[in-house]
């Protein structure tokens, strides 16, 4: 069951409610969003439905949602979520109204390098920064990120371009200060189900981009949002970025079916990884254009300016006339499918 407060609730309506439940023997998980604060409540229904819920002040409605993910599912929530990114003055939106185009290196390696390939994704398009300043790698041996250093080198950039900054954190210990530099927290395949860490991304205060995991059920993914939108985060972006099949063409297989299926169960808005799902700068720009078409709410692709001396994930970074075509792909086809192109609206206030 879930209790949805009313825009205009105070925070002594919402430990109203909890108290209220929690006099019944009853959990009560508050989940803030942008728009609205949802209590998730976990006890007996009965016992809630003896409570009165609906007529408590600054309570607009209750659910009953048999959903196993109850604050990420579209029972309580029929329209869509907007996520929004960045700090005053310049946030970007990722939701159903406009398509979102997030691009930088798959890791920072040095501050020119970090700020040309930003630069360049500025150029084409893209509104928002993605960059690895921790990147969790298959080899032990492989290049591991910059660490603290990659973090302020994608704070620096971000005042030299004004884009929000989204990178990836792989240790629930280093939540405050990755919290402390970028804008945005992601959540990469392999962590998925790392419950621990998204505990700990959920009580961050940042949205949180959550990539599905290799091998996950759309299930299994939804159910880890729901862990972040359980301690205390609405905020949550899904990210399908390719699972692994029987296919070894690719990297991975890239789900375009998931975007349309999690769209229609939950509130939370769905973009693609074509990078990470391809391993193929060459397969980039077709499965931009098919995520596109099917109504992904958003791209998030690897750029380099040398993808030759790349030190992570070279092959699939663009460089142009791969980023031109993807440059055209995102600002021309959104509008066939009813969406503003990627920055169109910025700077919101909400």
């Amino acid at each position: 069951m879930v209790v949805v407060m009313s825009p205009d609730a105070t925070d002594e309506d919402v430990a109203h409610v909890v108290e209220r439940v929690e006099s019944v023997g009853g959990e009560a998980f508050v989940s803030r969003g942008v728009v609205r604060t949802i209590i998730g409540l976990v006890g007996d229904i009965d016992s809630f439905h003896d409570l009165n819920l609906r007529a408590l002040r600054g309570v607009a409605d209750v659910h009953r949602i048999s959903d196993p993910y109850k604050l990420v599912s579209r029972q309580h929530h029929a329209d869509r979520s907007t996520v929004w990114v960045g700090q005053a003055g310049r946030r970007v939106p990722i939701g159903p109204e406009t398509f979102t185009f997030m691009a930088g290196p798959c890791a920072v390696e040095s501050a020119e390098q970090t700020l040309e390939a930003a630069r360049m994704a500025q150029a084409a398009g893209a509104t928002i920064l993605r960059g690895g300043a921790y990147k969790p790698r298959t080899s032990p041996y492989a290049f591991q990120g910059l660490g603290v250093r990659g973090l302020e080198i994608l704070a620096d950039v971000r005042e030299a371009t004004g884009m929000p900054v989204v990178t990836e954190i792989v240790d629930a210990r280093d939540v405050d200060v990755v919290a402390e530099h970028a804008d945005m927290l992601q959540v990469g395949t392999r962590n998925m189900a790392n419950f621990g860490l998204l505990q700990a991304v959920g009580e961050s205060g940042k949205p949180v981009l959550l990539k599905r995991g290799m091998t996950a059920t759309i299930e299994e993914w939804l159910m880890a949002a729901e862990y972040i939108a359980q301690r205390g985060n609405l905020d949550v972006v899904l990210c399908e970025r390719g699972i692994r099949t029987f296919e070894p063409a690719t990297r991975n297989t890239l789900d375009i079916s998931a975007v349309p299926v999690v769209q229609a169960t939950s509130h939370l808005p769905v973009i693609i990884d074509p990078s990470h799902a391809a391993g193929r700068k060459d397969l980039v720009v077709p499965l931009s254009r098919a995520g596109i078409a099917v109504g992904a709410d958003g791209v998030i692709v690897d750029v380099h300016p040398e993808p030759e001396n790349a030190l992570c994930d070279g092959p699939q970074a663009l460089l142009g006339d791969e980023l031109r075509d993807l440059a055209q792909a995102v600002r021309d086809l959104p509008a066939m499918v009813g969406r503003a192109g990627s920055g169109e609206r910025t700077g919101g206030s909400r």
